[in-house]
């Protein structure tokens, strides 16, 4: 089967109302589908690329693309994703035991087990070691770019934008001019992006994973335009690594042919 036949035919329950729907349900009139198959809910991945869409929300509106998002992890657990991350709660989907994730033949990530260790100690511990870069390539470059900066990405936190990021105390934009300027993304911005993230993961564990067996399981980016044609697809292979371009994680939409975005 397509991918687009898989997902098609993917029913899950949506976030909003609970619902067992199609999680395609709503897009047959849309000119673009944005189909994101999401890690756990609390995987950093997950909070990141939500912080993206959310940032590019309006273009990605005024462009006729509708995006659906399918994470593991249970009602609850979508809930709290969406009230931190701002993702509309109508177009995420929960795949408590990602079953989607195995259709779509998608990495499930570093899968050594030990014996007598039970399925969620051995996730962690396999987990650590994508950390680690072992089984995740390119993990620990994006790491270091989040301290280093990058003068491709744009600038993350706005000169008046307050960020709070415990245990530092609050920042304010214009405070990581002093680490190199202003207008790209300067040194510690998304080292303090992605602090903020963990400590909220952290401070909701139980609610963001439920069951921690599939800590490793990695995503995928799906684009189709209104005949289910695939126009674009990213398989993830690493933790952060969501994006071909983690500077500009949506650059993929900018090189879509002038067709694609024709009425159809």
């Amino acid at each position: 089967m397509s991918t687009y036949s898989i997902l098609s035919q993917t029913q899950r329950q949506r976030v909003s109302d609970g619902a067992i729907v199609s999680i395609l349900s709503g897009c047959e009139s849309s000119l673009l589908q944005l189909v994101l198959i999401l890690p756990q809910l609390g995987d950093f991945d997950s909070l990141e690329y939500a912080w993206w869409l959310r940032r590019e929300a309006k273009r990605l509106q005024d462009r006729g693309i509708a995006i659906r998002a399918v994470g593991i992890g249970d009602r609850t657990s979508g809930e709290r994703f969406c009230s931190y991350t701002g993702f509309p709660a109508d177009c995420l989907f929960v795949d408590p035991t990602a079953q989607l994730h195995q259709a779509l033949n998608l990495y499930e990530g570093l899968s050594l087990k030990i014996p007598g260790l039970s399925p969620g100690v051995n996730a962690w511990l396999n987990l650590m070691l994508m950390c680690a870069g072992i089984g995740s390539p390119g993990t620990l470059a994006e790491v270091f770019r989040g301290y280093k900066g990058d003068a491709r990405a744009p600038q993350l936190i706005g000169d008046f934008e307050t960020v709070q990021a415990p245990p530092l105390p609050p920042l304010k934009g214009s405070f990581f001019k002093w680490a190199g300027g202003k207008g790209f993304q300067r040194p510690f911005e998304l080292a303090t992006l992605r602090l903020r993230n963990m400590g909220e993961v952290l401070s909701n564990w139980k609610k963001y994973v439920p069951n921690s067996a599939y800590l490793t399981q990695r995503g995928a980016t799906f684009l189709f335009n209104a005949r289910g044609e695939l126009l674009y697809e990213h398989r993830d292979r690493a933790i952060l690594g969501f994006a071909a371009d983690m500077s500009h994680p949506l650059s993929f939409l900018q090189s879509l042919p002038v067709k694609a975005e024709e009425k159809l």
